[in-house]
């Protein structure tokens, strides 16, 4: 159990049924209609998702986040912590500001959805400002980074000192929302908070 970011496949995405998400795609496809913009239809295959090949996303939110929620205080509005980490589904496309949906999505009585573009360039701000070091897994596939932070990360802070190495649950989270953001863009997928 748990709340976990994953990447969904265009199976779950436009599943109608109670696991799917076919009720969030249909009511964002509305709201895109409505601001004038394409419907959100170009969603890669869950077969393209090979487990253990960085197609697909997976990590669960387990560690403290209040040395994030710091960090964020010090270096971004409140709006900006809201787009970079109050998302329950982000897209691979830009939206000039998040939608709303009155959908329940398990943890929230509403589902935000905002543009992964419009989190790229918050959590690369934070990145810089803790200076999180480029071992950091590029992919987050089957917890790859929730084991990178448990394990190696801790060694590395040994002799790689720094902003990052003082709290690696908040730097936890920055890698998690920067990586979360660049996978959606290069997969064109859809990641959801489940």
């Amino acid at each position: 159990m748990g709340v976990y970011l994953v990447s969904v496949g265009a199976e779950e995405w436009f599943d109608e049924v109670e696991e799917g998400w076919g009720e969030v795609a249909s009511a964002l496809d509305v709201e895109l209609r409505r601001r004038g913009l394409p419907p959100y239809e170009d969603v890669p295959s869950e077969m393209d998702f090979e487990a253990g090949s960085g197609q697909a996303f997976e990590e669960k939110l387990t560690p403290s986040m209040t040395g994030f929620l710091g960090l964020c205080e010090t270096h971004l509005s409140q709006e900006e912590s809201e787009i970079l980490s109050g998302w329950t589904v982000l897209v691979p496309f830009s939206l000039d500001k998040g939608i709303w949906l009155p959908i329940n999505s398990g943890y929230c009585e509403s589902t935000m959805v905002v543009g992964a573009p419009q989190v790229l360039p918050l959590a690369e701000k934070l990145a810089a400002a803790i200076e999180l070091p480029p071992e950091t897994p590029a992919t987050c596939d089957s917890l790859d980074l929730s084991m990178w932070f448990r394990n190696q990360a801790k060694e590395l802070a040994i002799t790689r000192t720094g902003r990052w190495s003082t709290d690696l649950d908040m730097a936890f989270y920055v890698a998690l929302f920067l990586r979360a953001a660049q996978h959606s863009i290069r997969r064109g997928c859809p990641i959801v908070c489940t």
